[in-house]
C-alpha cells in the first residue's frame, strides 16, 4: 500500500503525521519505507536526525544511484531491525534550488523514476507500505506523489483560507485522479473535542462542501516531545496517538462513496468515527 499525505498550504503538520504513521505501520510489523519528497522544504532529515546519506532521493531522480543506495535503515527502541527505512530529500540551498528549478519535462521524467522506485520497493526489495510525504499545494513533485500512491490523506486545519484552499484543491484535482482520499482536520482547539461543538466542526466543514474523515486536536507536546516521529507509539493514549492508530486500521478501506451534499460536483468521501 501507498499512502501519500499532503495538504493545501504549509504548517498543517503533514509532516509529523507522516513519520508517525510509517512508524506505526512499521512497528505493527510492516516492512515500511517513508520517503520525503517535499523538496521544497525538507525535514524529516531533523525529526530523525539520521546521518547524512550517500545519495538523496533527488540524486536517485536524477539517475545518479539506484533504489537500494537511498534507503537508510532506521532503528529505535521500539523497532525490529529492517522494518523502517526513510529516503531523505536534500536540505541544502543549492539542492532546494536546484529542484524548485526543473522544467515539466524533467518532471515527467522524475515521475517514471518514481513509479520504477515504487515497482522496485514493492515487488523486489519487498516493502509492505510506502508512506510520502510531499511538497503542500499543487507542485509537481506532489501530483507525481499522488499518481503513484493508492491512498492520499489530506491534511487541513480549521483556518478558512486553509479549508477553501483545500476545498478547491479537492474539486480541482483530486477528482481528476480518483485516488482513495481522506481528509484530516488537524490541529483542531481541543475545547472543541472535550464539547458538544465537535458537531459544529463538521457542520462547518460541510457548509464548505467538506466532510472531515478524522479531527485532531492541537497538541503543542508533540512537537517539543523527545522524538516526535515516534509519539504515536510512545503516547499510546493520546488523542493524536489514538486517531493516528485508527487510520492504520482503516486506510484500506477509505472510499470514495455517495453522500448528500450542496455542491454536486464536489467529490464526497467516507466519514469515519472521532475517536472518544
Amino acid at each position: 500500500m501507498i499512502v501519500v499525505i499532503h495538504s493545501y498550504k504549509g504548517g498543517t503538520g503533514k509532516t509529523l503525521i507522516s513519520a508517525n504513521l510509517a512508524t506505526l505501520f512499521a512497528i505493527k510489523g510492516n516492512k515500511t519505507c517513508l520517503l520525503d519528497m517535499d523538496f521544497r522544504a525538507p525535514s524529516l532529515n531533523s525529526l530523525f536526525k539520521t546521518d547524512q546519506p550517500k545519495y538523496w532521493l533527488n540524486d536517485y531522480l536524477n539517475g545518479a544511484c539506484e533504489p537500494e543506495e537511498i534507503l537508510q535503515n532506521y532503528c529505535s527502541e521500539e523497532l525490529d531491525k529492517e522494518r523502517l527505512f526513510v529516503c531523505l530529500a536534500n536540505l541544502s540551498t543549492e539542492a532546494i534550488r536546484e529542484m524548485t528549478s526543473k522544467n515539466r519535462k524533467w518532471e515527467m521524467q522524475a515521475l517514471s523514476k518514481l513509479l520504477s522506485l515504487k515497482d522496485s520497493l514493492v515487488n523486489r526489495l519487498g516493502f509492505d507500505t510506502l508512506v510520502i510525504d510531499t511538497s503542500p499545494g499543487i507542485q509537481y513533485s506532489s501530483l507525481n506523489a499522488i499518481v503513484a500512491a493508492d491512498i492520499a490523506l489530506v491534511v487541513t486545519t480549521l483556518e478558512t483560507s486553509d479549508l477553501e484552499g483545500t476545498k478547491r484543491m479537492l474539486h480541482d484535482l483530486y477528482q481528476n485522479f480518483e485516488k482513495k482520499t481522506a481528509v484530516i482536520v488537524n490541529k483542531v482547539p481541543f475545547d472543541l473535542l472535550q464539547s458538544q461543538r465537535t458537531e459544529k466542526v463538521q457542520t462547518d466543514l460541510a457548509q464548505l462542501g467538506l466532510v472531515s474523515n478524522e479531527v485532531i486536536a492541537c497538541s503543542c507536546d508533540i512537537p517539543l516531545s523527545e522524538n516526535p516521529c515516534f509519539f504515536a507509539c510512545r503516547k499510546r493514549h493520546h488523542q493524536f496517538s489514538r486517531t493516528l492508530e485508527k487510520i492504520v486500521r482503516e486506510l484500506p478501506s477509505v472510499k470514495r462513496n455517495d453522500c448528500s451534499s450542496t455542491d454536486p460536483d464536489m467529490p464526497c468521501f467516507s466519514l469515519l468515527t472521532v475517536p472518544k
